[in-house]
Formats: C-alpha cells, sequence, structure tokens
C-alpha cells in the first residue's frame, strides 16, 4: 500500500483571525472562544507593535503595522505559536491592507498550518454605541476611524463577513468556531457572570497607544 496512515499525518493546527473595527468585540469574543475551545490560545501581536513604538522617539512612533520588522516577527512569533499543541491560535486585531494580512499570516501558511479569517463588522450607530460602552469619546481614535474602517474591511478581500449588531458574543463566537471546523463548549454562564467576565476582559486589555 502507498500513502501515510492517518496516525501518521502531521498535526496541522489553526491560526484563527478575528479582524473588524476598533470596538467591534474582536477581544471578548477572542477570549470568549478561548474559555470555550480547550487547548487554544490568544496571541495578540499588537503586545509587540507596542514594544516597538516605546523603543522610538515620539516624533517618529508611526503606527507600526506600517513597520516591515514588525510584520516579519509577528508571523513569525504567530507561526511559533503554532508549532505546539495548542488549537485552534486566535488573533483578534484589526488589520485593513490586505496586503498587510496576507504578509502577517504567510508565516503560517509556509508552514502548513491551517489559516481561518473572519471579519466582524456592525451598523455605523451600533459601533458608536459600542464605542461609547468601552468609556470612549466621538472624538477618540475608534470612533474617528470607524466610517473608514468600516468601509474598507466590508471589502471582499477581508471576507468572511460576519454582522454583529443583532448578536451576543456568545453567538458570534459560536459562529467562527463552527465556520472553522470546531465544535465550542455551551454557555453556561448567567448574565452576571457573563458580564463580571467581558468587564474583565475590557479592563485587562485597555489599550494606551504610546
Amino acid at each position: 500500500m502507498h500513502g501515510r496512515s492517518v496516525a501518521t499525518l502531521p498535526f496541522v493546527a489553526t491560526l484563527l483571525w478575528i479582524n473588524g473595527p476598533n470596538a467591534v468585540g474582536k477581544t471578548q469574543v477572542a477570549f470568549s472562544l478561548a474559555r470555550r475551545l480547550p487547548g487554544s490560545f490568544v496571541s495578540d501581536p499588537e503586545h509587540l507593535g507596542f514594544a516597538m513604538r516605546r523603543m522610538l522617539p515620539k516624533a517618529r512612533r508611526v503606527d507600526f503595522r506600517e513597520i516591515p520588522l514588525w510584520r516579519h516577527g509577528a508571523g513569525a512569533m504567530l507561526a511559533r505559536a503554532l508549532a505546539g499543541d495548542e488549537d485552534p491560535v486566535i488573533v483578534p486585531m484589526t488589520v485593513v491592507d490586505v496586503g498587510q494580512l496576507a504578509e502577517l499570516t504567510a508565516p503560517a501558511r509556509d508552514a502548513g498550518h491551517r489559516v481561518q479569517h473572519v471579519t466582524l463588522l456592525a451598523s455605523p450607530a451600533t459601533m458608536r454605541r459600542r464605542i461609547q460602552r468601552r468609556g470612549e469619546t466621538s472624538r477618540g481614535f475608534s470612533a474617528r476611524q470607524v466610517d473608514h474602517s468600516l468601509a474598507v474591511l466590508r471589502g471582499e478581500g477581508f471576507a468572511r463577513h460576519l454582522d454583529t449588531d443583532d448578536l451576543t458574543i456568545a453567538q458570534v463566537a459560536d459562529d467562527i468556531a463552527h465556520g472553522a471546523g470546531f465544535t465550542p463548549r455551551p454557555e453556561t454562564d448567567g448574565l452576571l457572570a457573563r458580564r463580571a467576565r467581558q468587564l474583565t476582559v475590557q479592563l485587562r486589555h485597555i489599550r494606551v497607544n504610546p
């Protein structure tokens, strides 16, 4: 007989990239998924980006997505995160450039891993309500970027799209998991427990862009 037995097939992990405008709910969904998918891991490339910005004088602190070294390093670190037993590796991050997204996910693809991408969307009115709930003002970065981000991210290059206006965090997580071939544990916590957990995630991931 030719070919390899199922037992000897290499393990293929999944990079699950959750894209979308700032404040659409990417991080909340990512940690909902991580809690309900045993063996998964949340990896945030922004940590590396903010570290790089802090190394530069303020006058030269550009958007770290524009720094080639960040894109190279972030892609390499994601591929390294996929090299163990964790599956999926979940990335909640806004990327509005198709070329940058391809560059960031290329090392994972080249290593033979699956890459699943989904863009969370919502109406401008819903986005502004979510931004306010995060304690940001209408003059803040997220609010200033929302119209542009929504327009760009609705493009075909950022499919698959998932409109989240009428969905809970758990429902969004369910949709993403099933779309990527995973079966999450049921959401069994009550409303108060879910809200407390969401507040904890929000406080732990407040972005202070240096």
